[in-house]
């Protein structure tokens, strides 16, 4: 890799300062080749979005959706929310007794990240296939808990502890580490828009606004230690990534853990430390710095022949698609 003075700016968007064009460049490669690596492990969701040209999707160019899971930010919010499920017992077993995620961590990472670009960024008829993968997915998980009690994935409940705490934690991580502000009036929106989403996989109760929303998650009279939690949480504190990886992805879990409600840190054995809100700040700045915002994001604005937000920044490379066809998305 050879670069030159002229092939960067003297000052980055974002804020961070850099030490040498060189060396810019060098840590924005690797840091995108990297994070890449961790989800290039199946077909990639949108791969025949450019045929679906003018649809919006479930949400579309105008949604809070969209910016907030093109953040990176949006990587805190996951982590987050492997967390929150985690306290839930029955949930927590379903994962421990029918997921292979400690045998193929990255392939569960990789179907589980195909799943959010899907819903968010898709044409309806991605949206629709991967609703239906997932309910699918559910259908079989059922059994009991460590505590004896019995659960069953397609429970419009347990769905709703699933989608509500991940849009809790994307909004949360947005709102903490996002690049732009996000106001309540905001922040209510996009909670009423992935109801929409929480509608289509059957689940029950779905909160109207991002307080009831957090006030719900924080207060669920379901919670409380399990093995299958601990398991979980010992897996997510040492997971089997690169060794390269690892630093980034524990400041990230710092990250995470300092947006828990108290009640949560406790259930989960993971406090928060003084200095992990500053620390998680930088890391996330300088992630953004390096990733730009999602290349997702930008192939649904360009199948709908938006414009980007004046703010948002794309430094990787769209995914490979298919060439615009007939509108049919055949696979």
């Amino acid at each position: 890799m050879n670069r030159t003075a002229a092939d960067w700016p003297e000052a980055e968007a974002g804020g961070v300062p850099r030490r040498g064009p060189w060396l810019a460049g060098l840590i924005r490669d690797r840091a995108a080749a990297g994070t890449a690596s961790l989800f290039s492990h199946g077909a990639h969701p949108l791969a025949r979005t450019l045929d679906y040209s003018g649809d919006p999707g479930l949400f579309g160019p105008g949604s809070m959706t969209w910016p907030v899971a093109g953040d990176t930010a949006v990587f805190v919010g996951g982590i987050r929310a492997l967390l929150v499920q985690a306290a839930h017992p029955e949930v927590a077993a379903g994962v421990a007794q029918h997921s292979r995620y400690r045998e193929d961590p990255l392939g569960r990472l990789t179907r589980t990240a195909a799943y959010v670009t899907a819903t968010s960024f898709g044409a309806m008829p991605e949206v629709s296939r991967a609703v239906a993968v997932a309910r699918g997915r559910h259908r079989p998980v059922a059994g009991h808990s460590d505590r004896g009690l019995p659960y069953d994935a397609s429970d419009p409940a347990l769905s709703a502890w699933v989608h509500n705490t991940l849009t809790d934690s994307f909004l949360t991580a947005y709102r903490v580490y996002g690049a732009q502000p996000c106001p309540p009036a905001d922040a209510d929106r996009y909670v009423r828009e992935q109801s929409t989403l929480g509608e289509l996989l059957g689940a029950h109760p779905l909160p109207g606004t991002a307080a009831a929303l957090s006030a719900w998650v924080a207060s669920h009279s379901h919670l409380a230690p399990s093995p299958a939690c601990a398991q979980a949480i010992a897996f997510l504190r040492r997971p089997p990534l690169p060794p390269a990886i690892l630093p980034a992805y524990h400041i990230l879990l710092r990250a995470a853990v300092a947006t828990l409600p108290s009640r949560l840190q406790r259930i989960t054995g993971l406090p928060s430390r003084p200095g992990d809100l500053t620390a998680a700040r930088a890391a996330v700045t300088t992630l953004r710095w390096a990733l730009g915002s999602s290349p997702d994001w930008q192939l649904a604005l360009a199948r709908v022949g938006a414009i980007p937000p004046r703010h948002v920044r794309f430094r990787q490379p769209q995914p490979a698609t298919a060439s615009p066809g007939n509108g049919q998305g055949r696979p």
